[in-house]
């Protein structure tokens, strides 16, 4: 997927983070919430100026940029038997 039309960085939005265009919604709040195992159902329900596209564009960006997702000691990674 290109992510590049969906995601965007500004120094004068959100200090620079890296954000979905037209909000104010860290690409790493996405991330962190599937790494924690919430469903993307649920992510956009908790954010409504989320778009659905904007879930495959953040997957998309952390395997282009290399992203590694910080997993917490309250978080745990979802394993298939």
């Amino acid at each position: 997927m290109d992510w590049k039309p969906s995601i965007t960085t500004d120094p004068q939005i959100m200090h620079g983070a890296v954000c979905f265009r037209g909000t104010r919604i860290p690409v790493s709040v996405v991330l962190d919430n599937l790494a924690a195992g919430e469903a993307p159902e649920r992510i956009l329900d908790q954010y409504p100026s989320l778009r659905p596209e904007h879930i495959p564009a953040a997957i998309g960006f952390a395997a282009d940029e290399d992203y590694v997702l910080q997993v917490g000691p309250n978080q745990r990674r979802k394993t298939t038997p």
